[in-house]
């Protein structure tokens, strides 16, 4: 947003802050960053280089990419299997999957409930995923899963296969 027109001040400061979860790119040819938002992300002042501008926005790319694989569930239809209670085991199907859970549907009517263990391997990967997690819900025979504690590798591998997929989509 270019700072130097009209109006963009006050519309700055009617966004609200904090309450913004895209980050904002602003310019200007004044040095007036005190004047607008402590969050804005990403600051140029005029006149802006090229290498500035490279620098600048391919760290606000990244940053917004990231923001979106967060939330962002790839759907599926893959077997997998969960061990719970007293080392039961029960195969389901995974419905979707994100970074920070996953949504499963028992083959055979179960509502799950507790902690959980996953496994499961995603297409095009050649590791066998162990997760555990937690179940957060049961609606219409399905369970949602929130994963807890994970190794740094599993949680890289994990992030890198769904930016594949959203990048490819």
């Amino acid at each position: 947003m270019d700072c130097d027109l009209e109006g963009t001040t006050s519309f700055l400061h009617g966004l609200g802050e904090g309450v913004n979860n895209v980050p904002l790119v602003l310019f200007s040819s004044r040095n007036s960053r005190r004047r607008l938002r402590d969050d804005t992300a990403f600051f140029f002042q005029k006149p802006i280089s090229v290498e500035q501008a490279v620098h600048t926005l391919s760290a606000a790319r990244n940053l917004i990419l990231d923001g979106r694989l967060r939330y962002h569930r790839h759907t599926l239809d893959l077997p997998a299997r969960v061990r719970y209670g007293n080392n039961k085991r029960l195969e389901v199907s995974l419905l979707n999957l994100s970074q920070g859970g996953v949504a499963v549907r028992p083959r055979r009517p179960t509502a799950l409930k507790g902690k959980v263990r996953l496994e499961f391997k995603l297409p095009g990967s050649r590791l066998n995923w162990k997760v555990a997690g937690d179940v957060v819900w049961n609606r219409e025979g399905n369970s949602g899963i929130r994963f807890g504690e994970m190794s740094q590798r599993t949680k890289q591998g994990l992030h890198l296969w769904l930016a594949q997929q959203y990048l490819t989509q």
